[in-house]
């Protein structure tokens, strides 16, 4: 009996906690239906949703695209030779700077310099023919005026003199060409930079015949560009002279401006998507050294709008019925259709249909939508 009387007092706390449960259920599912009814009865309170005002103010717009750097035209030359021979010296390595007109490599001159030595000494000849035929010219000229040799002679001598005046400029033009081929065995920096790669090495063979071979790659690290990939939908809100600002993997929070300063016509394919290349000239470096063919994150800043009526882009809504916000009133929630201008990365124009200063209902309220005209 008394096991019994135990079992029956263990019991009866569990039967008075499920009555206690099953009526706290009740009140919480009357209470959540009440609210819900309270809010489609347009009858909230603005503490109740999240809202946001309707104030003036300068909306922007970015296009977000990514790119690489590169050098400008003519920021990067491949340095090479004019001649064939050998190299004898070469005076930098990768990562050298240089000055433009310094000094690279040296090929071996010796047969040039030998060329020279030979053209030098027919033009010597030249030279003497040239004196002697002039000489023996002024001299049938005198015997001429005395009447000692006749016009037929001094015709002659006219023709050998002027010969001779002739094979002196090709000895002297054919002397110009050695030494300019001689002046090719040494090879000076174009320009002023960084080498950034070097393919012959000292001892190697170079034969000029049908190309010239390239020594070195100088990179001018002060001329670089942008080269962004914006996408095809995008397109055609670029236009020359827009700001835009730049982030590198190497410095991701620091922020370089730009100018874009071209578009090229032709597309490129990159991942089954149609992008078009936009020059984007560097104007802000931050004192950080940029190197070709690092990767950006660019933000190309559109024309936007200054001091303009505007709500966040969450506000806005659509339907059959057009483009509308909820504007939260006194006494609930007021159905208001809008005519929107400049739409931009967070906020929108709106140019008639609610006033500054009102208040608009943010994100997802169908609770709290009046019903539409003609339906619900």
């Amino acid at each position: 009996m008394q096991t019994m009387q135990q079992t029956q007092r263990r019991r009866l706390p569990g039967n008075w906690v499920g009555k206690a449960l099953l009526l706290a259920s009740g009140l919480g599912a009357g209470w959540f239906g009440a609210r819900k009814t309270e809010a489609r009865g347009s009858t909230v309170t603005p503490g109740e949703w999240q809202t946001a005002a309707v104030e003036r103010r300068d909306i922007g717009a970015t296009v977000l695209a990514t790119g690489v750097i590169r050098p400008q035209v003519g920021a990067q030359v491949a340095v090479g030779s004019r001649a064939s021979g050998v190299l004898e010296k070469l005076h930098v390595t990768v990562g050298d700077r240089v000055q433009a007109g310094q000094l690279l490599a040296e090929l071996d001159p010796i047969e040039f310099r030998t060329q020279v030595d030979r053209v030098e000494a027919v033009l010597m000849n030249a030279v003497s023919q040239r004196v002697y035929a002039d000489e023996e010219y002024s001299r049938v000229q005198q015997l001429v005026e005395r009447s000692a040799a006749t016009e037929a002679q001094l015709s002659a001598a006219r023709r050998v003199a002027e010969s001779a005046r002739a094979a002196e400029s090709e000895a002297t033009a054919a002397l110009a060409a050695a030494r300019v081929q001689l002046g090719y065995t040494s090879i000076h920096a174009p320009i002023g930079g960084v080498v950034g790669s070097v393919s012959t090495q000292e001892g190697e063979t170079v034969a000029a015949s049908f190309a010239a071979p390239t020594f070195v790659t100088i990179v001018d690290l002060a001329r670089l560009e942008v080269w962004a990939y914006v996408d095809e939908t995008d397109i055609g809100r670029i236009e020359v002279g827009q700001s835009a600002r730049f982030t590198v993997d190497t410095w991701p929070d620091e922020s370089f401006e730009g100018r874009v300063t071209a578009v090229r016509p032709t597309a490129e394919l990159r991942d089954n998507v149609v992008n078009y290349v936009t020059i984007i000239e560097i104007q802000n470096r931050s004192g950080r050294l940029l190197r070709p063919e690092m990767t950006t994150t660019v933000n190309i800043v559109l024309d936007g709008r200054a001091d303009v009526p505007s709500v966040p882009n969450g506000a806005l809504r659509r339907d059959s019925g057009g483009t509308y916000v909820l504007v939260l009133m006194a006494n609930g929630i007021e159905r208001r259709t809008v005519e929107v201008g400049f739409r931009g990365s967070d906020f929108t124009e709106l140019l008639s249909g609610i006033e500054t200063g009102e208040h608009v209902v943010l994100g997802s309220a169908l609770a709290c939508e009046p019903e539409t005209p003609g339906g619900t």
